[in-house]
C-alpha cells in the first residue's frame, strides 16, 4: 500500500479563520497525502474572550463550523467540525472572580449549546475534559461535573467526547463515568493520548515513539496533530503535515494494518464516518 490507496485523517486539528493560516494548512496536509480532518474549535479565549455567555459560545463554534466547511473545500475528502469548551475555561473564569461553581455552569450551558448543533446536523461530536494541571479540589470538583454533564448529553444525541485531559496510561474511571452517564466507552476518545491507555479510546499524538507503541498494541486507535494554528506558534503542537508523513513512515514499515485501523476502521467505529466514501482523489 501507499499513501495514495488509503484515507488520511487528523483526528484534532486547531483552524483560525480569524488570525491563523486556516486553509493554507489544509492545502499543506493535502499536499503531502492528507485527506480528512477533525476541526476543533480554540479555546474562546483565544479567538475572542473567555466565553461567559451563550453569544461568545455561538460565535466560536459558528468560526469553527465555517472554518470546517472552508477545509471541505480544499480536502479530497472532508472535515468535521468537533465543538466544546475548553477545560482550561474554568481557571480563566476563576482568574476573573467567578466562583468554581458558577464557572461550572457556565461551561455546563456552553456544552448545551455544543450538543444542539451536533443533534441539528452541523456538528459531529463534543469536546469537554478536565485541567491537565494542578488546580484546587473545588476547581477538580467542578471540572468533573463539567465533564460528566458532556458525556450525559453525548449520550443523549449518540455522538462522541472528546477528552482534553492529564496524562495518563489508565483513565478508566473516566470511561465508567461515561458508561454510568449512558455513553459507550468506545464514544469516549482521548486527544493528546500516548500509545498505551486503558478506557478511552487513544488520539495518538503523532509522534514516532508513541505510534510504535499503539501498533504493537493491536487495538484502536486514532492520530492527531493538535495543531493549534498560532502565528506566533508556527508548527505547534506538531505540524499539519505530520500526520501524512507519519502514515507515509507506517507503510514504510509494513504496518498497513495498523493505517487502515486507524483511518478506516477505528474513524468508523468510533464516529460513524466513512473516510473511503467520502474520499474523491
Amino acid at each position: 500500500m501507499n499513501i495514495d490507496d488509503t484515507p488520511v485523517l487528523d483526528n484534532h486539528m486547531h483552524l483560525d479563520p480569524i488570525e491563523g493560516r486556516n486553509t493554507d494548512a489544509v492545502e499543506d496536509f493535502v499536499s503531502v497525502g492528507g485527506t480528512h480532518l477533525l476541526v476543533l474549535n480554540k479555546p474562546s479565549w483565544h479567538l475572542r474572550e473567555a466565553a461567559t455567555d451563550e453569544a461568545i459560545f455561538e460565535e466560536v463554534f459558528e468560526l469553527t463550523i465555517d472554518a470546517a466547511a472552508d477545509a471541505s473545500e480544499v480536502l479530497p475528502g472532508r472535515a468535521w467540525p468537533v465543538l466544546g469548551v475548553h477545560p482550561g475555561l474554568i481557571s480563566q473564569l476563576v482568574e476573573e472572580g467567578y466562583t468554581p461553581a458558577a464557572a461550572r455552569d457556565i461551561m455546563q450551558a456552553g456544552l448545551d449549546i455544543a450538543a444542539g448543533y451536533v443533534a441539528d446536523g452541523p456538528a459531529l461530536a463534543i469536546k469537554s475534559g478536565r485541567p491537565h494541571y494542578d488546580v484546587s479540589d473545588e476547581v477538580w470538583a467542578a471540572s468533573n461535573a463539567v465533564m460528566r454533564h458532556a458525556f450525559d448529553l453525548a449520550g443523549e444525541v449518540g455522538c462522541v467526547v472528546q477528552l482534553h485531559t492529564e496524562g495518563s496510561e489508565d483513565l478508566t474511571e473516566i470511561t465508567e463515568w461515561a458508561q454510568a452517564e449512558g455513553l459507550p466507552p468506545e464514544q469516549v476518545v482521548k486527544h493528546y493520548s500516548g500509545g498505551r491507555l486503558e478506557g478511552p479510546i487513544k488520539s495518538v499524538i503523532a509522534e514516532k515513539d508513541e505510534l510504535e507503541i499503539a501498533v504493537e498494541a493491536d487495538e484502536p486507535f486514532l492520530m492527531e496533530t493538535d495543531f493549534i494554528d498560532d502565528p506566533e506558534r508556527p508548527g505547534a503542537v506538531l505540524g499539519p503535515k505530520t500526520v501524512p508523513r507519519r502514515v507515509r513512515w507506517m507503510l514504510e514499515n509494513g504496518w498497513d494494518d495498523a493505517v487502515r485501523r486507524a483511518h478506516v476502521e477505528t474513524p468508523a467505529r468510533v464516529y460513524g464516518i466513512d473516510t473511503e466514501a467520502t474520499l474523491d482523489r
